[in-house]
């Protein structure tokens, strides 16, 4: 998200940038279209004067007014070249910031699957152990019970004596074996 946001601010920036752009361009066709008013105005004024001094300055402030609107055209025409230019720039810019953006949503999108794929397995896993541990619990419960029913039997014969202090897994085993061997009667 925080690249997102980050390629969001730039691609605001540019768009920006864009606009002033095309807002310096508007200004500039108004300034050419006030020096064109400003012609007319001083074109009207030297109607007024005498045939041939008009003629005269007329030539005179044509061939000004000619000279600055070249330079203007031709600032203009340079202006102009470097906004579009700029504007293709931006432009540019802007498809591969959207496709910034694209891209990260969709590993955005690919990481949180991947999350919830995660802690799936997680609960799965936590489920099969809440499972083994019941099953562990029930199985030492059998075990302990079959243990005590061995020492029962084994020390319930006649001669054996009840063990002094707790019987370890060998002894148990061992009185197992003394009760299940062929010497002993079917009775004992």
């Amino acid at each position: 998200t925080g690249a997102i946001s980050s390629l969001q601010r730039q691609m605001e920036i540019q768009e920006s940038e864009l606009r002033r752009i095309r807002s310096e361009k508007e200004m500039l066709q108004k300034q050419l279209r006030e020096q064109k008013d400003e012609l007319q105005a001083m074109s009207e004024k030297f109607c007024s004067l005498t045939e041939e001094e008009r003629k005269e300055e007329m030539m005179v402030m044509i061939e000004e007014e000619n000279n600055s609107l070249r330079q203007v055209v031709m600032e203009q025409e340079s202006q102009l070249a470097k906004q579009k230019e700029l504007i293709s720039e931006l432009e540019g810019t802007i498809s591969r910031l959207r496709i910034d953006v694209v891209t990260s949503r969709r590993r955005i999108q690919e990481q949180e699957q991947a999350q919830k794929e995660i802690q799936s397995k997680a609960e799965a896993l936590k489920h099969k152990e809440l499972q083994t541990r019941v099953a562990l619990q029930r199985l030492k419960s059998k075990f302990e019970r079959y243990r005590s029913k061995i020492v029962q039997s084994a020390f319930s014969l006649e001669g054996s004596q009840h063990p002094s202090e707790e019987l370890t897994e060998e002894q148990v085993l061992e009185a197992t074996q003394v009760c299940g061997s062929p010497k002993l009667s079917f009775q004992q």
